[in-house]
């Protein structure tokens, strides 16, 4: 900051020095004018004007440096109160524009939020003509067409599932419910819902559940592992997804395990990544890359650590590792 000070007050160093060498200049031109007592003049000239600039500079420095300090916001309760007339100009200025950005970011969130409700309200009723779409499958009795329905069906299913978590997942904080979850029968409902794509690809499950129940919320857990099983699903052909559970230095495992096209290893540090989609499978138009990012998002808000192992053409395996109970006391009691 003094470095900042000198230089802008640059033109009035130079112009008081130009003046003291200018008194000398004359007293050494002019005969008549003694040269001594000038020296001695400009001499103590320049002692006040250094004591001048060293009392002035915290005077002139302090609002500027608590602009500076300031936090990265819009609010101005930490800078100093101006004194000098610029000063006042540069905070009613600052004042001025933040009163702006607040109405804008007002504006934007109320447009934000509505556009939210209805696209929440549009899912929810989109959901019954589709669950009518469900129970008019039932009736088609050519099983072929019946199946190719019904995975039709479930695509737009688990779409609209996806934008509606990716819309409540802002506020998911609010929507927590922290309890012991039975694993079985929540995998087993997600499972359920899969079952015609399973049927179609040959694919079926080997659930071991030594640990029976995790600490958690239910229907945000639900969401997690039906990202998970439908990439085990969509990438698996002719085989068993192995689902297990386990508890391991007091803390509770579940994994998922596929033996499908694995995951290609540059890719692996990205497949959490917003809109991230296999470089491998590049042309699948279907995926979206949402599913995992979300997945991932929802997994940091119940403290859920997912891990993922794959080799390319053999599978892959996640791996969520839940939290303990006193985790989630000290996470409430902050």
């Amino acid at each position: 900051m003094i470095k900042d000070y000198l230089r802008e007050r640059r033109s009035w160093i130079i112009l008081v020095l130009s003046l003291q060498i200018l008194s000398v200049i004359i007293a050494y031109l002019d005969a008549t004018v003694p040269l001594k007592p000038i020296i001695y003049i400009v001499f103590l000239s320049l002692i006040i004007f250094l004591l001048f600039l060293v009392i002035r500079y915290p005077k002139e420095t302090s609002f500027y440096k608590s602009l500076g300090s300031r936090i990265n916001n819009l609010d101005l309760t930490s800078v100093q109160e101006p004194e000098s007339p610029f000063e006042i100009m540069i905070a009613q200025s600052m004042e001025e524009q933040t009163e702006q950005l607040q109405q804008l970011i007002t504006k934007k969130q109320v447009a934000l939020e509505q556009e939210k409700d209805e696209i929440l309200s549009w899912i929810h009723e989109i959901k019954t003509p589709l669950s009518t779409i469900n129970l008019l499958i039932d009736r088609v009795e050519d099983k072929e067409v019946k199946t190719q329905l019904m995975f039709e069906w479930l695509r737009v299913h688990l779409l609209l599932d996806q934008q509606l978590h990716q819309k409540r997942i802002s506020s998911i904080e609010n929507d927590l419910h922290i309890e012991k979850v039975s694993l079985e029968p929540t995998l087993f409902e997600e499972i359920r819902t899969l079952q015609s794509w399973c049927i179609q690809k040959g694919i079926g499950f080997d659930v071991k559940l030594q640990k029976a129940e995790v600490l958690s919320d239910t229907k945000w857990l639900s969401f997690i592992l039906r990202q998970i099983l439908t990439n085990a699903v969509k990438y698996s052909e002719a085989s068993e997804i192995e689902v297990t559970s386990f508890e391991q230095d007091n803390k509770t495992f579940l994994t998922i395990k596929n033996s499908g096209i694995g995951i290609d290893p540059k890719d692996l540090p990205r497949i959490f990544e917003k809109g991230f989609t296999s470089t491998g499978r590049h042309q699948d138009r279907n995926a979206t890359g949402m599913g995992l990012y979300l997945a991932k998002k929802v997994a940091n808000a119940l403290l859920i650590n997912i891990e993922v192992d794959s080799t390319l053409g053999k599978g892959t395996t996640f791996t969520l590792k839940f939290p303990q109970k006193n985790t989630f006391l000290a996470m409430t009691s902050m």
